[in-house]
């Protein structure tokens, strides 16, 4: 008969197991059952920790690596995966102490020195970027000449004269998938007029679906530019009958972030009243800096491409209001059961061009569900988790029959939660390369009857996911 550490020895096996299969989803619960039969074992918890950080539930990861380190001060490894899970969430400084803890314990482990020293080079730049922000600040089109700047006679792409025309999407579409770029006077007139567009529509959008038109809803798709070519293969390319909406996060991470954001505001200048773009938590200077978009805009265009895309981040809606019936944000609902649409109505988005710390915009960004009642602290360590009460009132107290978000991946592309009242759509299948999820998108006709699709990730070149983050640190998350 085996004893009861036996048993958890196997439930970590097991863990492991699914851990190298890539299902953290799996691994995290194996972890846990070992845990509940021996609470005492500091490695089930650092091993929880790193399925957690894979799973971007990085307040988990850093509770589990905190727990493993009271069981064993000596144990290098809680200590790294701390390290990562505190960098993940920009928490630098956390992070730069237990990096130094893990050199000071493993003096010969050159890969925690240069994590070190990187963790060191972040909070000079971060510290930098606080020493120069001003309220002020110039736009970055100052003194952008568009009218004189020439695109050269052996430029081989479609031009662009004063408005976006499907031909040039067309022609965008092709260089994008062989690997081109478009000319940077085209980037800069492209991210102008989708900033004065968007500027000028409400912090939430409301829209109706016509008798003869469809909306489809998007979640993440975190820069894999080949997979939203499957998606609109599968679905369709956007048209005057057939709306789209994609929630956020459209940047960061995958490689072809440039790409896809040039792509969904091109289609954004071309059908301003059919075509809508939502913020996300990753839309913002802090996430761009360390998750890539900021490194790639430098790679293929330069820092004032990704300034300019920063100032028309700031001024994306927060939010779409879809027939009455479905509130779509990024992230989900309030520390505060008194928030009403109203409230999301009158929030002056543009009088804070970064989300924060705290309060409304904060919270439409980044918070989750989770299925206990009440609020909780946030897996991810920012923001906080909302029960099924707190979905049912919202829902009732406005009006709706469901949110829609996004902003975590699903094995299955898209969950409903909260008794049908909290949906949540993701749309990068194969996350990262290393999760294998699918993907999904939502279909909604004018009788408003929410219809999931779901698909799997294609091929695409061979450029890592991450390869433009100014940091080796990211790497480990």
């Amino acid at each position: 008969m085996t004893t009861t550490e036996e048993q958890a020895v196997a439930l970590k096996n097991e863990g492991n197991k699914a851990f190298a299969a890539h299902d953290w989803v799996t691994a995290i619960d194996c972890y846990t059952k070992a845990i509940e039969l021996n609470p005492n074992e500091p490695t089930y918890y650092s091993n929880r920790a790193q399925a957690n950080i894979k799973s971007e539930a990085y307040g988990y990861a850093i509770a589990d690596a905190t727990k493993a380190i009271e069981l064993n001060p000596n144990f290098v490894k809680a200590y790294y995966r701390r390290a990562v899970a505190y960098t993940a969430i920009l928490k630098s400084r956390d992070a730069l102490r237990d990096f130094k803890t893990v050199v000071k314990k493993a003096p010969n482990d050159k890969d925690a020195k240069l994590k070190l020293a990187e963790c060191e080079k972040i909070i000079k730049k971060v510290e930098f970027f606080r020493a120069i922000e001003i309220g002020d600040e110039p736009s970055a089109a100052e003194g952008l000449d568009l009218d004189s700047m020439v695109v050269e006679a052996d430029y081989d792409g479609a031009r662009i004269d004063k408005k976006m025309t499907p031909e040039f999407i067309t022609d965008m579409l092709e260089r994008f998938k062989n690997g081109k770029k478009i000319h940077k006077k085209y980037v800069y007139q492209i991210i102008l007029a989708v900033k004065k567009i968007v500027y000028d529509e409400a912090t939430m959008v409301e829209i109706d679906i016509e008798d003869d038109s469809q909306l489809t809803v998007c979640g993440d798709t975190h820069g894999q530019f080949f997979d939203l070519m499957e998606l609109f293969r599968l679905n369709g390319l956007p048209s005057e009958k057939h709306h789209y909406l994609f929630n956020g996060d459209f940047v960061d991470r995958g490689s072809w972030s440039t790409e896809i954001a040039l792509l969904l505001y091109a289609y954004k200048w071309l059908r301003p009243s059919s075509f809508f773009i939502n913020r996300g938590n990753h839309e913002t200077d802090d996430m761009n800096r360390v998750y890539g978009f900021e490194g790639e805009c430098k790679a293929k265009y330069n820092e004032r491409v990704f300034k300019l895309f920063s100032e028309s981040f700031s001024a994306l809606p927060l939010a779409t209001l879809i027939g009455k019936k479905y509130l779509v944000l990024h992230g989900g609902l309030f520390s505060d059961d008194k928030v009403t649409l109203d409230d999301i109505r009158k929030l002056n988005r543009h009088n804070q061009r970064q989300p924060g710390q705290a309060g409304l915009m904060m919270e439409m960004l980044w918070t989750d569900p989770q299925t206990e009642p009440g609020r909780g602290p946030s897996k991810r360590g920012v923001g906080m988790q909302f029960g099924p009460d707190i979905t049912k009132r919202f829902c009732e107290n406005n009006g709706l029959d469901a949110i829609i978000r996004s902003h975590e991946v699903r094995m299955e592309g898209y969950e409903e939660e909260h008794d049908g009242k909290c949906i949540t759509v993701f749309s990068a299948p194969k996350y990262c390369d290393s999760t294998e999820n699918k993907g999904a998108y939502i279909n909604i006709g004018p009788d408003y009857k929410l219809k999931f699709h779901k698909f799997d990730a294609v091929p695409h070149p061979n450029i890592k996911p991450m390869a433009y983050a100014n940091n080796s640190l990211m790497s480990m998350t």
